[in-house]
């Protein structure tokens, strides 16, 4: 008999971290070649881990709840042959271990302050890397001073530059400077005012449902992004009535060819790029105050989870792709959210977001940014309605198919002018679209 030991599997350039959510084997069960030993969460997908061998689970090395590291083992599985680990993939070596060499090589110049300090912990409302968290213990930085650093990261993240400045600087002046006068990051919730609600009293009969991890991650995020931005919206009704034609016109003889459905939303999406790459300041996020131009344009598309939350999965450098190319990944991604088998990448990268609320039969809405993007784009319900139509020979009425398209951005970087060009500029990408196009 042999053992081997299962470790956390790297799931994206940008996830290092995951928490483990159930166990879905018990000690003792057998097990089979790619089947699921247990199921983890990362701050954006549930996923889950499958064996590499057929066996024996004999340990189990965390509990439900616990963080874990990528590259950390897991378990150990009892196998026929003899002892071997996962053979890493020198390609997807983690990112954090070749860092923290060179943290090693700065730090012997840092304050060397070894107090002896609990280790500090990630929140739904503040997460720490690995690495943050590996120089918070080697340098004795307790989670009080940690949780006071302004972070200048994704989402007001604490990075390893932060933490390397504020240890050079602990003690001095500049560090009373830096933690009296930097505004924290308005995206965390514990820095906010904190608000005497009145206590909610529940009869009888009244039912107690707690919100769910991914519930609770959402409605943090909606809250900070309310907070951070400074909402503006801007309206606009779009006729696409040659839109619609052409689409019942092609979609049967699409499927037979592409083996895949020809929905508005690849449409849609391929009129949002070509504005964007129009108007690349609304393709921007603002750091402090920095604003940092994205180069690729990747769309993220509000998608409906099997449990009734949304999740926003990306399509990547979305102007470089033709209609087909567009069709497919609006299609495979969508199908997985459903099913719950998006990858933690899926859903990152992101730099401009269309959530299409005419699926529930909304004419309109009024979206909330996605942090750290500047805009987003809801789509209304196409209804038929009658309408003032102009030609050469006068204006009569007829029957037309129209939208509203809802753009909801950021006023601290997006003014009005911007906000609303751009909105008039995806408009007018679908009322001029090619009734005669093939595809």
């Amino acid at each position: 008999m042999a053992k081997f030991e299962l470790k956390l599997p790297k799931m994206g350039e940008s996830v290092a971290e995951a928490t483990i959510t159930s166990w879905l084997k018990e000690v003792g069960d057998t097990i089979e070649l790619d089947e699921a030993v247990l199921e983890i969460a990362t701050d954006k997908v549930d996923s889950e881990v499958p064996s590499e061998v057929d066996g024996i689970l004999l340990e189990k090395l965390f509990n439900v709840d616990d963080v874990v590291q990528v590259g950390q083992v897991i378990a150990v599985i009892e196998t026929d042959g003899e002892d071997r680990e996962a053979t890493p993939d020198k390609k997807e070596e983690d990112e954090d271990i070749v860092e923290t060499k060179a943290v090693e090589t700065v730090r012997e110049t840092l304050v060397n302050a070894q107090a002896t300090v609990a280790a500090v912990k990630s929140s739904d409302e503040r997460f720490y890397s690995p690495l943050v968290k590996n120089i918070a213990k080697q340098e004795g930085v307790s989670q009080n001073e940690l949780d006071a650093i302004s972070g200048t990261g994704k989402d007001g993240r604490v990075t390893k530059n932060d933490i390397l400045e504020y240890i050079e600087s602990r003690g001095t002046s500049k560090a009373e400077t830096r933690t009296e006068t930097k505004p924290a990051a308005p995206s965390k919730l514990q820095d906010q005012p904190k608000q005497n609600a009145a206590p909610i009293v529940a009869s009888g009969d009244d039912e107690i449902i707690e919100l769910s991890r991914m519930g609770k991650m959402i409605a943090h995020h909606m809250v900070a992004s309310v907070q951070t931005s400074a909402h503006v919206q801007s309206f606009i009704e779009a006729d696409v009535t040659n839109i619609w034609n052409w689409r019942k016109k092609v979609k049967d003889g699409f499927m037979k060819r592409e083996g895949e459905n020809l929905t508005f939303t690849p449409i849609f999406m391929e009129a949002i790029a070509k504005a964007l790459r129009d108007f690349p300041m609304m393709n921007i996020s603002l750091q402090g105050d920095t604003i940092v131009k994205k180069k690729n344009i990747n769309l993220g598309m509000a998608a409906a989870l099997p449990d009734g939350n949304l999740i926003v999965p990306v399509i990547k450098n979305a102007d470089q792709l033709n209609l087909v190319g567009i069709t497919k990944q609006v299609n495979d991604l969508a199908k997985r959210a459903r099913i719950g088998k998006l990858k933690p990448d899926d859903t990152q990268g992101g730099t401009y977001t269309v959530t299409n609320v005419g699926t529930f039969g909304s004419i309109m809405g009024t979206p909330i940014i996605n942090q750290p993007q500047v805009g987003i784009l809801a789509l209304g319900a196409i209804r038929k309605v009658p309408a003032v139509i102009e030609t050469p020979e006068g204006d009569f009425i007829g029957i037309r198919y129209r939208m509203y398209l809802s753009h909801s951005y950021d006023h601290r970087v997006v003014n009005g002018a911007l906000g609303g060009q751009f909105v008039q500029a995806v408009k007018n990408y679908l009322e001029a679209w090619d009734s005669n196009r093939e595809i």
